[in-house]
């Protein structure tokens, strides 16, 4: 595996604080403004919606990694993230993410391994390190029965 790669991202406005994003290749979605912005476009994916998906995202993709690689036996893995936007040196930022994941196990024997797989992914996850945010992890780890 090469040591750079690129992602393009094309996005292009429609009207108002409506765009398209899209890349090569892959599906186009409507981006917006938040609603909580004067003229933001409610139920449209925003960019601190996609900040914060990106480190939900790659928490995920990390995981479903080194759980493979370590043999780790789980029936499911879910993670619910909450961004917090505020006003940080007086520019808007968005100062913290709070990662929930749950992973459901096999067996009970594998908790503790479990925890350290997804403490080990939020700290091998390429995007969390590449961002000035603070990121918080509160996991959570059941058994299949």
């Amino acid at each position: 595996m090469d040591n750079v790669h690129y992602y393009n991202t094309i996005v292009e406005w429609k009207e108002g604080r409506l765009g398209v994003l899209s890349a090569l290749d892959m599906t186009s979605f409507e981006v917006a403004t938040p609603p909580e912005f004067s003229k933001g476009v409610p139920n449209t994916w925003s960019a601190e919606h996609l900040f914060v998906a990106s480190a939900n995202i790659c928490l995920m993709t990390t995981f479903l990694a080194i759980a493979e690689n370590s043999k780790l036996e789980f029936v499911s893995f879910t993670s619910d993230a909450k961004g917090k936007l505020d006003k940080v040196d007086g520019k808007f930022m968005i100062s913290e993410i709070e990662l929930n994941p749950t992973v459901r196990i096999v067996h009970e024997k594998d908790k503790e391994r479990a925890l350290r797989i997804v403490e080990k992914s939020e700290n091998a996850c390429l995007i969390s390190n590449s961002m000035k945010t603070k990121i918080t992890l509160n996991p959570t780890i059941l058994t299949s029965n």
